[in-house]
């Protein structure tokens, strides 16, 4: 059991070395760093006037939709670059597995397209 954990010992090293310097890098900003914050600094926005109003309030459900469709259409390219890599040692197989997985979404983005998903009114 001892043999055991001893494998483990480098990556607890690793590890108290990364909080210690961590903590030594805020405590070190918090010691040479100036720190007198005016009431500008402490503002709630710093863009040059005040906040028209709450900051809680609900947006329109299009935003939702428009960064959901976003974030699909964004892991269909984190999903082909690999696929582009890998090509030539997958075969036809994963060719067309490709295809088909493609075919699929462009299949929904012509179905978003046509449901209005993207109109902006």
């Amino acid at each position: 059991m001892s043999a055991l954990l001893l494998e483990y010992l480098p990556i607890l090293i690793f590890l108290g070395i990364a909080l210690a310097l961590g903590g030594l890098i805020l405590i070190a900003t918090l010691v040479v760093a100036r720190q007198r914050p005016d009431t500008e600094k402490l503002s709630a926005y710093e863009c040059g006037f005040e906040p028209f109003e709450d900051s809680r309030g609900r947006f329109d459900v299009r935003f939702y939709l428009v960064a959901i469709l976003f974030i699909i259409f964004d892991l269909e390219v984190a999903f082909l670059f690999p696929w582009a890599v890998s090509l030539g040692n997958i075969g036809l197989f994963g060719f067309w597995s490709m295809m088909i997985f493609l075919g699929v979404l462009t299949i929904g983005f012509i179905y978003e397209w046509k449901k209005g998903a993207l109109e902006w009114e």
